[in-house]
């Protein structure tokens, strides 16, 4: 039991002076995916995050382990549906949605779509994006 107790604290320790080496006033919107990425370089784990502020907005995600996504929708019936599981290709990838009753709808990936970002501005829109 006391050995487990200093593993544990030697842990912590470890991971708060590694968090201190970041420089917080860096990390912004477009920075915290690579921030995120650079905390565990030796695991490839998928990364969502996902803001939605309105009534009524869906995104349905099926993603691969090597994805990272960023997604707002801000306005009300807003869908999107992002697909890149049939792949095991690495994809960043963010999207903005703005407005009312619109629709994005991503399948797949490929090295064109890496880096995509997606910006809709208004209402009644619809994006079909398909990536072989």
């Amino acid at each position: 039991m006391f050995k487990l107790g200093w593993s544990v604290f030697a842990l912590l320790i470890f991971l708060s002076v590694k968090s201190q080496l970041l420089d917080w006033d860096r990390i912004n919107s477009n920075t915290v995916l690579n921030v995120i990425a650079g905390q565990n370089p030796d695991q490839m784990m998928s990364y969502s995050n996902i803001i939605q502020m309105g009534d009524a907005n869906n995104a349905e995600l099926s993603l691969n382990a090597k994805t990272n996504i960023s997604i707002k929708q801000l306005g009300d019936y807003n869908s999107l549906y992002f697909n890149n599981s049939f792949t095991d290709t690495e994809t960043k990838t963010a999207i903005t949605t703005q407005g009312n009753n619109n629709i994005i709808d991503v399948t797949g990936s490929n090295s064109i779509s890496d880096g995509l970002q997606i910006q809709v501005k208004g209402d009644n829109k619809t994006i079909f994006m398909r990536n072989y």
